[in-house]
């Protein structure tokens, strides 16, 4: 069967959810026994979210072989199981990079490049390459319909349509439609805006999804279907919802996977969604709550933490629990507003981060959480920060720092490795994807994960400056778990603590729904029985 393909654009405002759309019609496709990829076409120029900051544009999500990646990609993964790859993103810089390099290289034969046809080809020849082999190959596109950025993108996909037979594409367009409150009314002016932009670029869509805050009526789904010339059936309400994994249900339940089936005439499966159902229930009827604090720098944007709060939740919804997230600003945290957020939280959790602002706050957290036998949890920069607030409050060595922070530091407990620090652009110094590890037997992190060795995402730049760790072993702390071909620390914990670990890599990139990572379920877990020991 050729590999068929689902559009999925927005309209009217950004942030309207078309990642979590396109993810819950994945899970349920995948239910029905489907074989599908999912791609996100991002309009911005950047290479990859890989140098922009958080507050912009949000997590950057990190794929097995060391793509950075939009943060729709983690929903992706979450939800459906598959593994993506750089195959799963594609931006304009990306895709006018690879045209100028075929310029260059005279591949145009002397020809004027456009972007009709030579961008628009090759977003095709990238969509058409990323989706062999698959039944279904769901594309999101970002942004929002109207933007000047996304053109290229919604033409090529509407080349698409035209290419092949009419069974083989469909368009589906998230919209809003609005309660407006002093007049006590869903408002669909929006939507038959949106609408007609995009049919202004030539692509009726097929399926609407209306997302709203209030039930909508028979009377408004026909008048929908009626001024954006969609049928009644595939006007598909897409009301919010409490929990995000409650939306693959909802979608279910107004026939959203049977029109898109009809539409496609795909021969499936009775969709599964029992995993779903269990995954809403146990969010909705936690037996208690635990409260764990995050603290970090970007605080203000909670799609900065994106894998990191799911993976949390993961974990909460498996154990049963509501897991309440505090998020700690490090950076203006005096001493009695620290001890009064610390004293909130069950178990502590340090992310990663990148440059100076904040670390002072992160490493007086580290402290209090080593010295109160609060469960503490680094990643990454949690890590570094970890050895270098033992190296400082245990070593003895006052000055112990980071070369991030201080590049002529006598005391580079964090340093880069020789071969980093030849390389000029920002990106290419770190280590990205997926590096083995060797766990030291019997160590908590090697129970934790039931194996001795491991494989995780990895997304940072500094290491653990290995002539210092005979002090650190001599003092106490365990480097449980290192990367031997690189000679690299991977892993630290204290056996003297009930539960203080860290980690150099990103295990919230691989945590989902039904599967929660080990160590944050182990984390959670610990920060759960810390509360109930000290009521």
């Amino acid at each position: 069967m050729k590999t068929k393909f689902i559009f999925i654009t927005g309209g009217v405002v950004s942030s309207l959810g078309k990642g979590i759309a396109a993810a819950s019609i994945g899970a349920i496709l995948k239910s029905r026994d489907l074989s599908l990829t999912i791609i996100k076409l991002d309009p911005y120029i950047n290479v990859d979210p890989g140098t922009m900051s958080p507050f912009q544009h949000g997590e950057v999500f990190v794929t097995e072989d060391g793509y950075e990646a939009d943060l729709d990609l983690g929903h992706y993964e979450r939800y459906t199981g598959i593994s993506t790859s750089r195959n799963n993103n594609f931006t304009t810089g990306q895709i006018y990079n690879t045209v100028i390099e075929k310029e260059r290289r005279g591949e145009y034969l002397g020809k004027t490049v456009q972007v009709i046809p030579h961008i628009t080809n090759q977003i095709k020849e990238n969509l058409y390459k990323a989706s062999e082999g698959c039944d279904v190959a769901l594309v999101e596109i970002g942004g929002t319909v109207g933007d000047i950025e996304s053109l290229p993108f919604l033409e090529a996909i509407r080349q698409v349509g035209h290419e092949l037979n009419r069974s083989q594409s469909i368009y589906i367009h998230l919209t809003l439609v609005p309660w407006i409150a002093s007049a006590s009314e869903l408002k669909t002016k929006p939507t038959q805006h949106s609408v007609t932009k995009l049919r202004e670029i030539g692509i009726q869509p097929d399926i609407l999804l209306c997302r709203t805050e209030k039930d909508l009526d028979q009377d408004i789904k026909k008048k929908i279907a009626l001024f954006t010339n969609v049928t009644y059936d595939a006007v598909i309400q897409a009301k919010d919802v409490e929990n995000v994994y409650e939306v693959t249900l909802r979608f279910h339940e107004e026939g959203l996977d049977e029109k898109i089936v009809e539409l496609l005439q795909l021969w499936t499966k009775r969709p599964n969604l029992q995993k779903w159902a269990d995954i809403v229930h146990s969010f909705n009827n936690p037996k208690d709550e635990v409260t764990i604090g995050i603290v970090g720098k970007y605080v203000e944007l909670r799609d900065s933490y994106k894998s990191l709060h799911e993976a949390l939740l993961h974990s909460g919804i498996e154990l049963n629990l509501k897991v309440n997230i505090n998020y700690v600003d490090s950076e203006n945290l005096s001493d009695e507003e620290e001890l009064q957020e610390w004293k909130k939280c069950d178990g502590i959790l340090i992310p990663g981060g990148f440059g100076e602002r904040g670390v002072a706050g992160k490493i007086e957290t580290i402290r209090y959480a080593r010295e109160n036998k609060i469960p503490y949890f680094g990643i990454c920069l949690g890590l570094q920060v970890a050895v270098i607030e033992y190296a400082r409050n245990v070593l003895g060595i006052k000055d112990a720092n980071t070369v991030e922070i201080d590049p002529n530091t006598k005391d580079n407990i964090i340093d880069m490795m020789e071969e980093q620090k030849q390389i000029k652009n920002m990106g290419g110094t770190m280590r990205l994807g997926a590096y083995p590890a060797v766990l030291v037997p019997g160590s908590k992190i090697a129970e934790i994960y039931g194996s001795e060795k491991i494989s995780e995402r990895h997304r940072h730049r500094y290491e653990v400056n290995n002539k210092y760790i005979p002090q650190l072993i001599e003092k106490g702390m365990v480097i449980s778990g290192k990367n031997t071909e690189l000679d690299l620390v991977e892993t630290i914990e204290l056996p003297d603590h009930p539960w203080f670990i860290a980690v150099q890599y990103h295990p919230e990139f691989k945590s989902k729904p039904g599967n929660p990572h080990p160590i944050f379920y182990r984390f959670v877990e610990a920060a759960y029985q810390h509360k109930t020991e000290n009521k």
